[in-house]
């Protein structure tokens, strides 16, 4: 630990401004890179079910052009949601209204049933819509679901083909856009592309001891009911 005065403090932090305004920068053009990525056409129909209504994936839009789909790692031989997609919940529940005044929509989708899904979401007190699959296609085409033969074969089924994952269930976001009836993938992001949706790691980010996650990982982490 370096502790210093006052003036050489300052001189020392003008110095990670600089670095920090190079990043933001940096960011800037990486986001208008994302932007102008080729759209991939959605040409299957896919089914989501909560509670006793029926959707397809334009219904998911509302009254928007543009839809951000969490996929919730909750299958449904699992007593409850993901822990770590629970948190990422946490960080995304209020602000559909903002996306809202920028037509988008947010939703969740998860292969648990209706069931489960409405007793775990009144759990957490969130009320972002959260869809059910209706066969499974949907998270697999979109890249977060696989089968025992796709892990066990070697391949790497994550993240565009560069990682494998422990689990058959992983978490991802898919952004949609939509043109009169057609319907776009414009943009996906996985693992670690994640974090720039949870508020909270990016407050730990600027603590002394930072996400104190090493040798660790996520160990520390419970839903927030469990603290």
């Amino acid at each position: 630990m370096t502790v210093m005065e006052n003036a050489a403090w300052l001189a020392a932090r003008q110095d990670l401004l600089a670095a920090e305004k190079a990043h933001k920068r940096a960011g800037d053009d990486l986001a208008a890179a994302r932007r102008a990525l080729p759209r991939l056409a959605v040409t299957k129909t896919y089914r989501f079910a909560a509670e006793d209504r029926h959707y397809v994936l334009a219904d998911l839009f509302g009254p928007h052009s543009q839809l951000l789909v969490y996929h919730f790692m909750f299958p449904p031989e699992w007593e409850a949601g993901c822990t770590s997609c629970s948190f990422w919940a946490d960080n995304l529940q209020g602000l559909r209204p903002h996306l809202a005044a920028r037509d988008a929509n947010l939703v969740f989708t998860s292969l648990a049933t209706t069931e489960q899904i409405t007793a775990f979401q009144s759990r957490m007190g969130w009320t972002i819509p959260w869809l059910s699959e209706k066969d499974g296609t949907f998270g697999r085409d979109m890249g977060v679901r696989f089968t025992d033969a796709d892990r066990a074969n070697g391949a790497k089924p994550y993240n565009f083909g560069t990682s494998g994952f422990p689990v058959n269930e992983a978490p991802g976001l898919s952004v949609f856009a939509k043109e009169g009836e057609d319907i776009f993938l414009t943009y996906q992001t996985f693992a670690r592309g994640l974090e720039q949706f949870n508020a909270a790691y990016g407050l730990m980010d600027l603590l002394p001891k930072g996400r104190d996650e090493a040798g660790r990982g996520m160990a520390w982490l419970k839903r927030h009911d469990a603290y």
